[in-house]
């Protein structure tokens, strides 16, 4: 039988000692080696697995294998990469030697690179690392949110898929960012981004009970119905109008105003007046009745002529003498 040299890889982002039925058999069977010492191999030499750390050399490992029949090689948390080409380039120049065989013992779950970020901002926002990063509060930072929500934004209007990618892992920061900061508010008001992802989780449970409370709901309308109610028992609010971001741009307030003053039935004139604040606030329900979005609207027509002012430009500069 061709003897086996069996490199076991496991998730660095999973609990130690969390591995596959095939991955225990292996390291229970045949001897283990490992580069250095880690969670993993503490783990299994708590489960009763001897564990032998040695230098990475393939010649080392080899002579190891003498008599055994298989020897089981721990990768590190950073995959032993170097050593795995080493060894996979001896093989290639005496086969008969073993056979070699990647074992994933544990793999990293959806959103594990998440984990990533989370430590890498720890360290960032920690004593020794980032000056400007423990520097911010949550009110310097307030603006950097908003710039990058606007980015994440153009790169939709500009169906840049791989724009957007980049866009929203630096909203991503930003949470991540501000989630940290807030660990080192004082007793009873430090939260941390695990609070931010747990109310997340609830509230998205909470919210959906057609998909997680099998409520019977049959069209999107009675989902957004739906919603709404949920919503507005959750906040206990006084008035239509609680809960609007009143730092958004204004015309999609004004918008998000006339929308949320018609759910209770109310009858409030617009203000009065030729002054262009009344004036604009009329233009902007007058869209909402023609079911006309006055922000995007405005946008698309600015751009066009941000277009026009870069042609007159280019017209005005004229050839070169």
């Amino acid at each position: 039988m061709t003897a086996r040299i069996i490199l076991l890889v496991t998730s660095p982002r999973l609990p130690a000692g969390l591995l596959t039925a095939a991955a225990w058999d292996v390291v229970r069977q045949f001897p283990v080696f490992t580069a250095a010492e880690s969670e993993q191999a503490d783990a299994l030499r708590h489960a009763g697995v001897e564990v032998v750390v040695m230098d990475p050399d393939p010649e080392r490992l080899l002579s190891e294998m003498s008599g055994k029949g298989a020897v089981v090689w721990l990768s590190g948390p950073a995959g032993d990469q170097d050593f795995a080409r080493q060894l996979g380039l001896r093989l290639t120049r005496e086969p008969d030697l073993a056979e070699l065989e990647l074992m994933y013992g544990s793999w990293d779950p959806p959103g594990a690179r998440l984990l990533d970020a989370v430590a890498v901002m720890d360290r960032l926002a920690s004593p020794g690392g980032d000056p400007w990063k423990r520097a911010q509060t949550h009110r310097t930072l307030a603006q950097y949110l908003l710039e990058e929500a606007y980015e994440a934004f153009d790169a939709i209007e500009a169906d840049d898929p791989d724009a957007l990618r980049e866009e929203l892992g630096d909203v991503l920061l930003q949470v991540v960012l501000h989630a940290r900061l807030a660990q080192e508010l004082p007793d009873g008001a430090a939260w941390g981004i695990d609070d931010v992802a747990g109310g997340l989780v609830e509230k998205m449970v909470r919210r959906n009970p057609h998909v997680f409370a099998g409520e019977d709901i049959t069209d999107l309308d009675e989902i957004t119905a739906n919603w709404e109610r949920i919503k507005k028992a959750e906040k206990s609010r006084d008035s239509a109008l609680d809960g609007i971001a009143l730092g958004q741009p204004a015309l999609s307030l004004a918008a998000k105003i006339l929308q949320r003053a018609e759910r209770p039935g109310l009858d409030v004139p617009l203000p009065a007046g030729d002054d262009l604040g009344p004036a604009l606030l009329r233009v902007v329900a007058e869209a909402r009745a023609a079911g006309v979005d006055a922000e995007a609207e405005l946008r698309r027509v600015t751009l066009i002529y941000a277009d026009a002012v870069r042609s007159a430009e280019q017209k005005d500069v004229g050839p070169a003498e």
